[in-house]
């Protein structure tokens, strides 16, 4: 657009000119070689501007003479490249699709027509042309020789990374992976991969600069730079627990900091606080911790927080977490245990069976067995108790990759993922947990029925003279069968029996021994054929 108005301004211009020239008539007196040429004004005007594009085309005319075999090499030159370009285009298109005959052969058409020093593409083609042929080994000293180029660099890194990954090289790939999260710490394969690397030898310094530069480099994002300082700030301060108090005490604190709903974060601070007794605070960030979710270590670590408490003292303590928590499963199984130790059985019990009622799981099962043994030291009991233990589901755990361990570790021992623990029941008892049986109304208990008594010792006994068809033959399959049957008795019946006949005494209940829990409704109610069971 400007540079059409800068046309029309130019063409006004001259027009005013040619016009201002033609309102003032005048004469130009040229001599030349002894010769008078007079013309008008208008005309030597012309003249000039037609002397002036003559010159220019003139002068063009020439130089394209001059530059014609430059120009033609050109044209070639340049029909030569984008013919290398849609063999180089296509063949990555087949490398892409997995057809590596056609890559090969669209990688040898490209680098005939176009110079590999000038499109490092070609070199990407051809190692991965390679690669789908089966050739590893060539491949890897493609990626190899790009090293020496600096604008190939990381490429190559990146495919000696992932030939050392198949391989199973693990030592390897995190050599590649470092050299290029040195140069590139944007590269989220390098970073994540030496983040391993540095977790993994225990450098808990060198990982925490690489999360710094993720976070600055905007790699990810605030929240989750935040939850990996926090972690790698927890395994610091557990490693430097007892070689240096301060530092320790100093990067537990960053982390609760950062992540005050972290429980190990929070539990490692307040230890190392309670170490140099500060109790006030590390009873604060166990308290703030516990109220954003309850954990037993927590719990545990605050009942014992002075160690020279009694066993009431606890107790209050541990109620005091209750009150922080209510109505949740740790907060009464931590009561429980603290009423346990300090002799307070009914306490202990309620609390336990509350927590029952809360979260049906292992521990509270074992809790309260422990309290029934001390208690009560029924042994029946204790066994039913325990054997509701072995059913119910397992206690929350650190969980990761399929290892439940009781403790928190940064890093996964399988795979070196750093923060992979997590705080969950293991995958385990499948069947009752599909078979949720206490959640379902109470079965009730089966009645012992009494041994049945010879027709000989009543002598009252009811007689029936009158019976359908099909009667006996029904009576004897179901004595056979092993199953009592019972007869309608009629008006008819009650009307032939004696009056001196003797009353049939109801059955008696068998007389259970000491020691046995006998028939638990739970237990009935497993036993339901109406219910899935998977073992």
């Amino acid at each position: 657009m400007i540079r059409i108005l800068a046309f029309l301004a130019v063409v006004f211009a001259l027009g005013l000119g040619f016009a201002w020239l033609a309102d003032r008539p005048g004469e130009m007196l040229v001599t030349f070689n002894g010769y008078q040429y007079q013309v008008s004004l208008m005309v030597a005007a012309v003249a000039v501007v037609a002397v002036v594009a003559a010159v220019m085309i003139v002068w063009w005319l020439v130089k394209a003479l001059w530059n014609s075999p430059y120009t033609i090499s050109r044209y070639f030159r340049v029909r030569r490249r984008d013919r290398g370009y849609q063999a180089l285009s296509t063949g990555m298109i087949a490398a892409g699709a997995g057809d590596g005959a056609l890559a090969r052969k669209k990688t040898k058409e490209a680098a005939k027509l176009i110079r590999s020093d000038q499109e490092p593409l070609i070199q990407l083609l051809d190692a991965q042309a390679s690669l789908l042929e089966g050739d590893h080994e060539g491949a890897r000293e493609k990626f190899e020789t790009m090293l020496d180029d600096p604008e190939m660099r990381l490429l190559g890194l990146r495919g000696l990374y992932l030939e050392a990954e198949r391989l199973g090289d693990r030592n390897a790939a995190r050599h590649y992976a470092g050299r290029a999260a040195a140069v590139a710490p944007q590269l989220a394969w390098a970073a994540e991969s030496t983040l391993e690397d540095l977790t993994g030898r225990g450098d808990w310094d060198g990982a925490l600069k690489l999360v710094d530069a993720q976070k600055s480099t905007r790699q990810i994002e605030r929240d989750a730079a935040n939850r990996r300082r926090a972690v790698l700030l927890t395994a610091k301060a557990q490693a430097l627990i007892d070689s240096d108090a301060n530092a320790a005490r100093a990067a537990a604190l960053e982390a609760n900091r950062l992540r005050p709903d972290f429980a190990p974060a929070a539990v490692v601070a307040a230890k190392l606080l309670f170490r140099q007794n500060d109790v006030r605070k590390g009873s604060k960030i166990l308290e703030a911790a516990w109220k954003a979710e309850p954990h037993p270590e927590i719990a545990e670590l605050y009942s014992h927080a002075r160690p020279g408490d009694a066993v009431l003292d606890r107790l209050n303590r541990a109620k005091k977490l209750q009150e922080l928590k209510k109505n949740h499963a740790e907060s009464s199984l931590a009561v429980a245990r603290a009423a346990l130790d300090a002799q307070d059985f009914s306490t202990a019990r309620r609390e336990a069976e509350a927590a029952i009622r809360i979260d049906r799981r292992e521990g509270a099962y074992l809790l309260l067995a422990d309290i029934e043994e001390a208690e009560t030291a029924d042994q029946g009991k204790v066994r039913q108790l325990l054997s509701k233990a072995v059913r119910a589901p397992r206690d929350p755990a650190w969980v990761a990759d399929g290892v439940v361990s009781e403790r928190w570790a940064p890093v996964s021992p399988i795979t070196g993922r750093l923060d992979a623990f997590e705080w969950r029941a293991p995958m385990e008892r499948l069947g009752q947990l599909i078979d949720g049986h206490e959640d379902t109304p109470e079965a009730p208990v089966p009645a012992i029925t009494a041994p049945a008594r010879p027709v000989q010792e009543r002598a009252g006994t009811i007689e029936h003279t009158a019976e359908t068809p099909g009667t006996a033959t029904e009576e004897k399959t179901d004595d056979r069968a092993g199953e009592d049957h019972v007869t309608p008795i009629t008006a008819a019946a009650f009307a032939q029996v004696p009056e001196d006949a003797e009353a049939v005494e109801p059955a008696q209940e068998l007389t259970r021994l000491p020691d046995d829990p006998g028939v638990d409704p739970d237990d009935a109610a497993d036993k339901s054929t109406r219910r899935f069971r998977l073992f």
